[in-house]
């Protein structure tokens, strides 16, 4: 016989039911594009985070960069100090909404192996990071 570990009805309601808005930390340090991964690696370190939300010209978010992601592209052969964020990037996102389930960001942000995952109103702009427990 095997035991099944099972979620009570109103853990997984309060889960379906409760957004994103609910959960999402401050948005924390957010640097424009054109920064270097050493200046990036410096922010990260002297700001005491595990991530920085990443910016345009224009202020709208384009992403997110983790301290471990910037630590190993700077150990790689293809490393130089000129590589910019916006390098390392690529696409857009992902991003959540702030009206999101958790249900749904959880999903997401397990689906794309991701520790954190920035939260944008509208327009792009960053509101904060939904990112996970320690």
């Amino acid at each position: 016989m095997t035991l099944v570990q099972m979620q009570s009805r109103s853990a997984h309601a309060d889960l379906v039911h409760r957004t994103v808005d609910d959960a999402m930390e401050a948005a924390g340090p957010q640097v424009c594009d054109d920064m270097t991964v050493e200046v990036a690696l410096a922010v990260i370190a002297s700001s005491r985070t595990d991530h920085l939300l990443v910016c345009d010209d224009d202020g709208l978010c384009t992403g997110l960069v983790t301290r471990d992601r910037l630590i190993s592209l700077r150990d790689s052969a293809a490393y130089t100090d000129r590589v910019r964020l916006r390098d390392v990037l690529g696409d857009r996102g992902p991003f959540t909404s702030p009206m999101t389930t958790m249900a749904e960001a959880e999903h997401a942000m397990h689906y794309g192996r991701l520790t954190a995952l920035p939260v944008v109103d509208e327009h792009g702009s960053a509101l904060g990071v939904l990112a996970l427990a320690r």
